[in-house]
């Protein structure tokens, strides 16, 4: 990467901003300037809303926009989950059709995988699509849907073949989330949000442009969005454009679709375990005096900086454009170890005070709602074992488990029954 390289791209995206960026504009006209002119995703390819730059070029790209303050481009909840997907499945007229208008954000998506018959067996999946008079009809019920309530699309998982084995006989759908055949339903946690909805679909239809991938050739696709879903990192950190105080239409409306975008993800940062209380906790309650406790502190921060740097090595070691892959396994399993200790020491430091919710409890409640948030780290996205499967077999190369379903046709397989479905 030559100076003159880095002095052309800097001098060109300065004159870039400075005739075009307007923080009075909507939002979506701004992002749809910034997405046809290819600064908004500049490594992708030009053909592709795009300009093939190197990442190392793209950084001043960044760094440009954030001296002016421009709003960058949609990818806040589950957009980035459906971008990542789409680009590494998805056709050409997919790609054109999609990207362009989740990167504006004038559409929101959903993930529709998990189902209450399979748990964590996601190649269990039973809600079905056939294809009935040139589109595809889906019915069945997914579960723990973040933002079904809003979205404008779907990423579905569904059964399109009952007799081949399990992985085999799963499609991967774009399903339009306004129309008739969907309905939602909230579902409440026992920390007190409403974060998920369970969504049934009864006769919903699927065009057959909307197929993604080979059919038959869904449980590859999903694995994708899997593996960006257990790297992503937290989606309740996404923050505003810092933008130094500055005021503007775009500005007001960015904050709304971000606050819409990470209202689900309020309780996150206590499901992580809130390591970063851990110290006040311990100086505010004396427990910091504690030879006990002291040693489970370090234990924590120990294993929480190393999660982070493993983390960012896994990350700093990709080509560009290239996923995590199973290494998203291992950040997601050591991300699960560090919330259930810190669990532990806020356990240790507050006693029979963490049990307390309300003003009146510590940290009005905070505690609290780590101890009965913890437990989701460990189960969304993948459980701990089947995280450990992963890394088992794709990492370490360890002989796979035995599977005496792995050949049958999926008609034959027990499983829990639901209407329709044999």
């Amino acid at each position: 990467m030559t100076a003159s390289m880095e002095a052309a791209v800097r001098a060109e995206i300065k004159d870039w901003l400075a005739a075009e960026w307007d923080p009075n504009l909507n939002l979506v006209e701004w992002r749809k300037r910034l997405v046809s002119s290819g600064w908004g995703a500049p490594t992708w390819p030009a053909t592709l809303f795009g300009r093939g730059l190197d990442p190392a070029l793209a950084s001043i790209v960044e760094e440009e926009m954030r001296r002016v303050g421009a709003v960058g481009v949609a990818r806040s909840g589950a957009r980035n989950l459906a971008i990542q997907t789409l680009l590494a499945y998805g056709s050409e007229a997919q790609k054109h059709a999609f990207l362009g208008p989740t990167l504006t954000g004038q559409y929101s998506w959903c993930q529709l995988f998990s189902e209450p018959s399979s748990g964590s067996d996601l190649a269990g999946a039973v809600t079905r699509a056939d294809l009935k008079d040139g589109r595809w009809i889906a019915n069945g019920q997914k579960v723990w849907t973040t933002s079904a309530d809003h979205a404008d699309w779907g990423l579905l998982l569904a059964r399109t073949d009952w007799d081949v084995p399990k992985h085999k006989g799963l499609s991967f759908f774009l399903i339009d989330m306004r129309q008739p055949g969907i309905e939602v339903r909230p579902l409440r946690q026992m920390n007190g949000y409403a974060s998920f909805n369970e969504v049934f679909l009864t006769d919903a239809e699927v065009a057959p442009e909307h197929l993604v991938g080979e059919l038959g050739g869904g449980w590859a696709v999903a694995t994708t969005t899997l593996m960006h879903e257990r790297s992503h990192g937290d989606p309740s950190a996404a923050k505003p454009t810092e933008a130094g105080g500055r005021q503007g239409r775009v500005y007001d409306e960015e904050r709304e679709e971000i606050a819409i975008a990470t209202e689900p993800y309020g309780w996150y940062p206590q499901r992580a375990g809130r390591v970063d209380l851990v110290l006040e906790r311990a100086r505010e309650t004396g427990k910091i005096n504690d030879p006990v406790v002291r040693e489970e502190i370090a234990k924590l921060l120990v294993l929480d900086r190393s999660a982070k740097w493993t983390a960012l090595r896994a990350r700093a070691d990709l080509a560009p454009g290239e996923g995590l892959g199973p290494t998203g396994s291992l950040i997601k399993l050591v991300a699960s170890h560090v919330a259930r200790s810190a669990a532990r020491v806020h356990t240790l430091i507050s006693g029979a005070d963490a049990m307390l919710a309300g003003a009146d409890a510590p940290r009005d409640g905070v505690i609290a709602e780590i101890l009965v948030s913890v437990p989701a780290v460990s189960i969304a996205g993948g459980t701990d074992e089947i995280q450990r499967n992963i890394i088992a077999e794709r990492i370490l190369r360890m002989p796979k488990e035995g599977n005496l379903d792995a050949n049958r046709p999926f008609r034959e397989v027990l499983k829990n029954p639901v209407p329709g479905t044999r």
